[in-house]
């Protein structure tokens, strides 16, 4: 069975800066990955624009735990999981739902001003594009 890809969304998929930014989101490299993720979601009107946003937000919301700035993370991750919200399982062939709950995890210990140390840190997992 084949997934219908809406153009934008296979149009970012093979832009070798959005492999880059999830390289970098995944080697923890929150700025870097910032940037790249920013740079594609300047340029891009559909509706992939928002799952952009929510894991840029994401992405800035560990920059800001690396910072010590836990407000800062709390308030970024809620907005990147509101912006999530509405994505299905997988966009741009990334599991979504093992980010949101990753980051969903992290939002609920800062509040209750738990450790983060047993916690994963959110990553974007491939999934391939023929399962």
């Amino acid at each position: 069975m084949t997934q219908y890809l809406d153009p934008e969304e296979t149009s970012l998929m093979r832009d070798p800066r959005f492999g880059e930014a999830v390289r970098l989101f995944n080697a923890g490299e929150w700025y870097a990955c910032h940037d790249g993720f920013e740079e594609l979601w300047h340029e891009t009107q559909g509706p992939c624009r928002r799952t952009l946003q929510g894991i840029l937000q994401i992405a800035v919301a560990h920059h800001h735990l690396d910072r010590g700035n836990q407000r800062g993370a709390m308030v970024l991750l809620g907005e990147g999981l509101g912006r999530l919200q509405g994505a299905g399982a997988v966009q741009f062939n990334l599991a979504l739902d093992p980010l949101r709950q990753a980051a969903r995890d992290r939002l609920l210990a800062l509040h209750e001003n738990r450790s983060l140390e047993s916690l994963p840190i959110p990553t974007l997992a491939t999934v391939r594009a023929d399962s």
